[in-house]
């Protein structure tokens, strides 16, 4: 899209964006924004009147653009396996092509900025956990599958894993893509992840006395 057609609002969200991935581990002032978008601090805020709000701009792009896809997802593809991959590749996707915005996700750029940010940024882990967790619940009704664990923390553990692909990306300057050995690790991780109904789950290790010593 031309610049010419963009909103001024979208083109301080893109500037914002750009910084973000451009100066990784500092903080973004509005001086220097505006010097980037190429107009006063009071042109941002006639368009945003916060920082915070600028902010909660990128952060809604990002829900809006990963919930529709995620909502296409579970419209398009029936087996909970493949849901659960396809989701949380797209997450990993979506933080690869957009550094900047990873630093969202991650927190990185929050750090002294208002509370409200960061409880954003809860409720959307929030949220695709509670998908995640619902993938699992209805893998019994669709595939009569059930997941190995309980589905509430296979699906923490799930977003766990995707959330410190992210932190890793962030903390190498966005150096390691968090796309780098996924395929291998989701197929470690599958075959964990779901068993026929009337299956066994693998039994409990056997607990060990404290007070024996390990033999050498």
């Amino acid at each position: 899209m031309e610049t010419s057609k963009i909103s001024r609002k979208d083109q301080i969200l893109q500037a914002l964006a750009r910084m973000l991935e451009s100066s990784p581990g500092e903080r973004i002032t509005t001086a220097a924004l505006a010097r980037e978008v190429g107009v006063s601090e009071a042109a941002l805020y006639r368009h945003f009147p916060s920082k915070a709000r600028m902010f909660e701009g990128l952060i809604k792009f990002i829900e809006e653009t990963l919930f529709l896809r995620i909502a296409k997802i579970m419209k398009e593809e029936p087996r909970a396996e493949i849901r659960c991959y396809k989701i949380l590749t797209l997450l990993l996707a979506f933080s690869d092509k957009n550094p900047g915005m990873t630093r969202l996700l991650t927190g990185d750029a929050l750090a002294g900025e208002t509370e409200r940010l960061r409880e954003r940024i809860a409720q959307f882990y929030g949220r695709l956990e509670a998908q995640l967790k619902q993938i699992l619940r209805e893998a019994q009704i669709r595939e009569n599958l059930k997941p190995t664990i309980s589905a509430a923390a296979l699906a923490r553990l799930l977003l766990a894993c995707c959330e410190g692909r992210l932190l890793q990306f962030v903390r190498s300057e966005f150096r390691d893509s968090p796309l780098d050995y996924w395929d291998v690790q989701w197929e470690f991780l599958s075959s964990k992840l779901l068993l026929p109904f009337n299956a066994s789950a693998s039994p409990e290790p056997e607990e060990l006395d404290p007070t024996s010593a390990p033999s050498v």
